[in-house]
């Protein structure tokens, strides 16, 4: 018995050396990341517009000009020591797409951070707390809606806690909000752009797609295996018609993570169609990188996600904007709505994604003055190409699509 109880009390100790050494070693390389983030400061972008916020406790930005969008999507910061090289990658390339582009607000829509273990922690509070960083640093307006990575079910901090980390009134230039009472989620607010007579030209809507459909740990990482993913609920649809019909602007723009289920709809009858154009349909332009599930959708539950239906009523939302599948890139008009994927940075979530670029970038969006939109107002732009200057050397990378048609 006395020796059962020694081999135990030294198994524990073991495991106490090592999760303890693991702990130093990501605490360690969280304070040289933010060394390293810290030295793009001097690449910060001097907006030229500043927010503010109106009654109803909403930003909104003021011009008559024309407004630019940086359309971000997951970043896949690791946060632990194992990956740091792959997450100054990440960071690099943001920070040099930002600093070219000089946008007057930067939207990203999830997935920031991945912390899953690969990287040596499940401590998602560095990975947030880095890109918190260097988006300050950088010093643009911007704004997240969450994806279903940025808070796993054994994430040491819940969604409620990342929300409270990007609400953080000390942040200078984060225009995040928590969600208004009574609304399923973190993170659903609204940001509009005004004209100088005061009318509403444009309304970006952040919505939390949310992560998966079971939020306790057990269910939540079966259903991170099972890809069983949660939809937009009933009453962020009822908010986002109350703000349309509050501010009435001359068109708005939806940001969320993962795919309503209507991309599928669309992908699909444009393949079923012999990947031609149908009456629903229009590809654009643009690649569908995936194998297999080529559009990773929002399952449906027994209501279902009501997001697309109310906004083809409404006939006021002229584009949604998403990620969640790295590869793909491609716009396509749906019954009168532009779906976009936005263009992907990780490089680390899919296997060897770091040795390959065609699928890494940005996406700008163009507001103009009259509020007309239209697929020329989105603009997919690759990292590697030439006008973005990064501050440390840009990696070498395969630029042959990882999967053809």
């Amino acid at each position: 018995m006395e020796k059962i109880l020694l081999v135990l009390l030294a198994f524990m100790l073991v495991l106490v050396i090592v999760f303890g050494g693991i702990t130093l070693l990501n605490v360690n390389n969280f304070e040289q990341m933010k060394e390293y983030i810290d030295t793009f400061k001097t690449e910060g972008v001097e907006s030229e517009l500043t927010p503010s916020k109106d009654e109803h406790g909403n930003w909104y930005f003021t011009t008559d000009e024309d407004f630019k969008v940086l359309h971000l999507t997951d970043i896949h910061l690791s946060g632990g020591f194992i990956q740091a090289e792959s997450d100054k990658k990440a960071i690099n390339a943001v920070a040099a797409m930002v600093k070219a582009e000089e946008p007057d607000l930067v939207i990203v829509t999830g997935d920031i951070s991945y912390a899953i273990g690969i990287g040596g922690t499940i401590n998602n509070e560095y990975a947030h707390g880095m890109f918190i960083r260097l988006m300050e640093n950088l010093g643009v307006y911007w704004t997240v809606a969450f994806g279903n990575h940025d808070s796993e079910p054994y994430n040491l901090h819940k969604r409620d806690a990342v929300a409270d980390m990007y609400a953080d009134e000390n942040l200078v230039y984060c225009l995040f909000e928590h969600s208004p009472e009574g609304v399923f989620g973190e993170g659903n607010h609204v940001i509009n752009v005004k004209n100088t007579s005061g009318d509403v030209v444009e309304s970006f809507f952040m919505i939390d797609s949310h992560s998966y459909i079971r939020q306790d740990l057990v269910g939540g990482l079966i259903d991170s295996l099972m890809w069983n993913y949660d939809v937009i609920k009933q009453n962020q649809v009822d908010w986002y018609e109350d703000m349309i019909e509050l501010y009435a602007p001359g068109s708005s723009l939806c940001f969320f993570h993962i795919p309503v289920y209507e991309v599928k709809d669309a992908y699909d009858e444009f393949v079923a169609n012999g990947r031609a154009d149908t009456d629903n349909v229009k590809w654009l332009y643009g690649h569908d990188g995936e194998e297999g599930d080529v559009v990773v959708y929002a399952s449906e539950s027994e209501i279902g996600d009501q997001l697309f239906e109310k906004a083809i009523e409404l006939g006021n939302t002229k584009a949604m904007f998403f990620g969640h599948d790295h590869f793909n890139n491609f716009v396509i008009d749906y019954k009168g709505i532009l779906f976009s994927y936005g263009y992907s940075v990780d490089y680390i979530a899919y296997g060897d994604i770091g040795n390959k670029g065609y699928q890494r970038g940005c996406t700008v969006i163009t507001i103009t003055p009259d509020g007309e939109f239209g697929a020329e107002n989105i603009v997919h732009e690759n990292y590697y190409q030439d006008k973005y200057q990064p501050l440390y050397e840009k990696e070498t990378v395969d630029m042959y699509p990882y999967f053809d048609k």
